[in-house]
């Protein structure tokens, strides 16, 4: 009976200590609501709205009823227009469309004569953007006005697919895991670096000595990006030995690259630890970053398959942007300047990160 009332009694002092605690409540309701909703609407399989060119050499009504007749689709989003197929290919290797439809000056002919009407030119760096473009690959052609004089062809459009031909998945997963792994352990690292020394009682010595708050957030990220350049060295490496995954960016593009995602996912966990009052609030809110980075970034689900609100908020994620320009560099040789969107965000982000963790470790001395 006393073991009983003992049990009891403590029960009921963990739970009081639970409801005092009002970021682990908020959190304990918030996450699994706002992660439903989201996901349950951003998370789609079927991949839509991928965003292409057209080079349509033909010049021809029928070309422009072909183009339309693929956009009905839904797979495809025309995005630009392009005179020659070698802006197209600059297009595609910069990142600013992911495929590009070519039609040939004899299209009328080729239709006519029931052979192959175009080609598609498809990024191969995202295997599973590149997959969908099978399905228009053999478009039925009764809907036109043509007059066919031989049997439809096998197919109606040839696919040539660059940086990744044969569509090995481990070519788009091993440069896009080190952002995941950065993502885990960098904001883990440094999400529970001030309430460690909170909870190991240090933070007075730090108040007492001369560091300012600024230079202390920097001291606390340098040693992590040390690691961090060393992780992603390990899974490129180990990706291009174990798994023939090309290096076609040079290694100063790939380390400028890593360097802006690993400062920003740092500034992040050390805007967790400003806000987090112990380590299990800071693991959480680290947990909270993590799934969005995986499934709203472009590794495991199609971006652009997204609703526009998801995709805001994978905007706001330096994942995502990692995933484009990491991508964009070892796979297609992409130079970053030519990514400035997403370099300017990282940047971005890392500064002001610091920045308020900075103001908000100030404010917590006072």
């Amino acid at each position: 009976m006393k073991s009983t009332r003992r049990i009891g009694a403590m029960i009921f002092k963990e739970f009081r200590q639970l409801l005092r605690d009002r970021i682990t409540i908020t959190m304990v309701v918030v996450i699994p609501m706002f992660q439903l909703i989201l996901y349950g609407y951003a998370i789609n399989t079927e991949v839509t709205n991928i965003p292409v060119g057209v080079v349509d050499h033909s010049q021809s009504a029928f070309g422009r009823q072909l183009v339309e007749t693929v956009k009905a689709t839904r797979i495809i989003h025309v995005k630009q227009i392009y005179a020659t197929v070698k802006q197209a290919q600059e297009a595609i290797k910069e990142g600013r469309v992911q495929a590009v439809l070519v039609l040939p000056k004899d299209l009328m002919q080729r239709a006519a004569q029931g052979r192959v009407l175009g080609q598609w030119i498809v990024d191969g760096s995202d295997t599973i953007v590149s997959g969908a473009f099978k399905a228009l690959q053999n478009m039925p052609l009764t809907d036109f006005d043509i007059p066919v004089r031989k049997a439809a062809p096998e197919k109606t459009f040839e696919i040539a697919i660059f940086y990744n031909p044969n569509q090995r998945s481990s070519v788009s997963i091993v440069p896009g895991l080190s952002g995941i792994i950065l993502t885990m352990t960098m904001v883990m690292f440094t999400s529970s670096a001030i309430v460690r020394e909170k909870e190991r009682g240090n933070i007075e010595l730090l108040i007492t000595t001369p560091i300012q708050p600024l230079e202390l957030m920097v001291a606390k990220i340098m040693p992590y990006i040390v690691v961090g350049l060393i992780q992603v060295t390990i899974i490129l490496g180990a990706g291009h030995l174990l798994f023939g995954v090309p290096i076609n960016g040079s290694i100063l593009q790939i380390l400028f690259v890593t360097l802006t995602f690993i400062s920003a996912s740092l500034s992040l966990g050390l805007l967790i630890s400003t806000v987090a009052q112990t380590q299990m609030q800071a693991s959480q809110m680290t947990i909270f970053i993590l799934l969005p980075s995986i499934l709203l970034s472009g590794f495991v689900f199609s971006y652009d398959a997204m609703p526009i609100v998801a995709q805001w908020v994978a905007e706001v994620l330096p994942a995502t942007h990692f995933m484009r320009m990491i991508r964009g560099v070892v796979l297609r040789g992409a130079d970053i300047v030519d990514m400035w969107p997403d370099t300017l965000w990282m940047l971005t982000f890392t500064a002001v990160g610091i920045f308020i963790a900075a103001k908000r470790f100030s404010k917590s001395l006072d």
